[in-house]
């Protein structure tokens, strides 16, 4: 008798030792430091939002395998079944809440204007200071269409990542650049364009980032809002804001 059950202990600790915790696929970008960024010497992506999402895995009891793409495939992606969680610099806006669904806000932000540094150095919310401009912005994000829409830029250029735009003002081959301004302060900050700043500009497309997930997964959103409050509670998620240079 006490041999069986020494060996029913055995048994039952060695499957608990074995099981592993579910394992979800995560959608991030390589280009949106500090959110999210490749770290060239671990080829690994990392960032505010890599963090933020460990945690929250951490809390709500799963593990995650963080996927590199580009910004625009992140949608797809997700509603493909290809990953499960969005995780990355994405605001939550009417027209993608249509489509996916989103946590509860983990931090607002907005947009900024980058522009040569001798260019003009203030932009009205109309723009008429670029009048007859190129300005460049990124593939599938909110600030394509309002540009699109506007008729005061002689073009406005698409670019696949925020860092070919940087580079691209930086080199003076267009008059200005919009994308997500804690994304552009901080690359600014690191001393990686020196012929660049951030225009005097107030945000007008100002929104949360929040973590995206199917329309169908109503269980894990409330197991990512759960995590959320927790760690919004216990100070977790300002801490890595501050880590990444974001408060």
């Amino acid at each position: 008798m006490i041999r069986n059950a020494i060996l029913a202990t055995t048994l039952i600790a060695g499957l608990t030792a074995g099981a592993s915790a579910e394992t979800l696929n995560v959608g991030s970008t390589p280009t949106g430091v500090p959110f999210t960024f490749l770290d060239v010497e671990t080829n690994q992506i990392q960032g505010m939002m890599v963090d933020l999402i460990t945690a929250v895995g951490e809390e709500a009891g799963f593990d995650v395998n963080v996927q590199p793409m580009d910004f625009a495939s992140l949608i797809p992606a997700l509603t493909s079944n290809r990953i499960d969680i969005i995780s990355a610099a994405m605001l939550a806006t009417d027209a993608r809440k249509e489509v996916i669904d989103f946590s509860d806000p983990v931090m607002p932000y907005g947009e900024g204007i980058v522009v040569p540094a001798d260019g003009a150095t203030s932009i009205s919310a109309d723009f008429s200071e670029l009048q007859g401009q190129v300005i460049g912005v990124q593939q599938g994000t909110v600030y394509l269409e309002n540009l699109q829409g506007s008729d005061v830029f002689s073009e406005v250029r698409v670019y696949d990542s925020l860092a070919d735009i940087l580079a691209e003002v930086d080199r003076g081959r267009i008059a200005a650049g919009m994308g997500d301004r804690p994304i552009i302060a901080y690359q600014l900050s690191e001393g990686r364009y020196s012929n660049i700043e951030l225009a005097d500009y107030e945000s007008q497309y100002v929104g949360s980032v929040g973590l995206g997930v199917r329309k169908d997964s109503a269980e894990l959103l409330e197991r990512l809002n759960a995590a959320l409050a927790t760690l919004k509670e216990r100070g977790t998620v300002d801490e890595l804001a501050a880590k990444w240079g974001l408060q």
